[in-house]
């Protein structure tokens, strides 16, 4: 079975060699050697400063806890996302509001994020959904006029760049994931990011307990700490995730060839994105039963596929309407992506498409 994605992985010998050191210290994890060299290079790898922590829901939930907001507050949100993005807000207390999407770029509408704005709304959380970078000036320009705070969940961003600086320096806040399935991974994973300082120290102590740095307890916090054998596996992969990318871009566009005919859409990216990671192979069906059928056929033939994001989630979460969410959710299917799939899985899959799909 070819599945939708496949975790990038550093040669066994070169893991053995690096955390046999740990055998020696018995230093294996609260804030080890291996994790505070992770935490460098990827400060200096992006431009900002870096917090690393165990998964990518504790970054959004330690990114939501920073600021401290009254419980009860409202904080706007793209429905077209995965789960943890909505449920770091609602276990936080406060109450998500979502704002439907632009139907090409599946970002979240700058227009619709100033419509849902009321006296209770503290922050928007935007998605720079697969890696494509939302409408960051705007998004911030209705940010600074209403006095809310910008949180952005940049889950799928490693190594994405908007106008030649990383997407994690924009907002006040941006998170990562480095969970397996990523382009770059750390077993589980992720961070919180940010340029401004403060932020950092605080994000430091709530992963630790509330300690700070003499080992007092300033605030609530929670173990969000990573251990060193994940650190271990960041380090090695950061050595292979630009060969990875490399890869991964000759399979996309090979897709993007394949299926330039077919009755298929693609995702429209932003036209200021100066680097992008090709992290997945999304493409959107003129229907769900169309949708459906090439999921099962693609099954039946060995080809793992992934209705990402589906449902879109203002259905689980509330009763708001976001049409042009729920129609995306609808139609969307990810193809199978990653660096070492051969270009004859690649063509089968595009065969399968485009039998039952049509061409244009």
């Amino acid at each position: 079975m070819i599945n939708v994605t496949r975790s990038v992985m550093p040669s066994l010998e070169k893991y053995e060699e690096k955390i046999e050191k740990l055998w020696e210290t018995r230093w294996l994890t609260n804030n080890g050697s291996y994790l505070q060299e992770l935490e460098q290079k990827l400060s200096e790898r992006f431009g900002t400063n870096c917090v690393v922590v165990s998964n990518g829901t504790l970054a959004l939930l330690i990114a939501v806890e920073l600021f401290e907001f009254p419980k009860g507050s409202e904080i706007i949100v793209t429905p077209f996302t995965f789960a943890a993005t909505v449920e770091a807000i609602i276990w936080q207390g406060y109450v998500p509001v979502f704002a439907d999407i632009d139907p090409e770029t599946f970002n979240i509408s700058p227009s619709e994020i100033e419509e849902k704005i009321t006296e209770k709304t503290v922050a928007v959380m935007p998605v720079h959904v697969f890696g494509n970078p939302c409408e960051v000036e705007r998004i911030e320009e209705i940010a600074k006029k209403h006095n809310l705070k910008v949180i952005y969940d940049a889950a799928h961003c490693f190594d994405v760049y908007y106008k030649g600086n990383s997407i994690y320096k924009y907002g006040d806040v941006s998170i990562a994931s480095f969970h397996a399935t990523k382009v770059f991974h750390t077993i589980e994973g992720g961070a919180i990011m940010s340029d401004n300082s403060e932020l950092i120290r605080k994000a430091k102590r709530l992963r630790n307990f509330g300690f700070d740095e003499n080992i007092n307890i300033v605030e609530a916090g929670i173990n969000a700490k990573m251990n060193e054998f994940q650190a271990v596996m960041g380090l090695l992969n950061l050595e292979i995730v630009d060969e990875e990318i490399a890869k991964r871009k000759m399979v996309f566009e090979k897709y993007k060839e394949l299926l330039s005919k077919a009755r298929v859409e693609f995702q429209k990216m932003n036209p200021f994105t100066t680097k992008y990671n090709y992290i997945y192979m999304p493409v959107l069906f003129e229907t769900e039963q169309v949708r459906d059928l090439v999921f099962e056929e693609l099954k039946v033939a060995g080809y793992n596929t992934r209705k990402y994001f589906y449902p879109s989630l203002n259905k689980v979460f509330s009763n708001q309407s976001c049409p042009n969410s729920e129609n995306i959710a609808s139609r969307i299917l990810h193809l199978p992506l990653y660096g070492d799939l051969e270009g004859e899985h690649v063509e089968n899959v595009c065969n399968i498409i485009m039998k039952i799909a049509g061409v244009k």
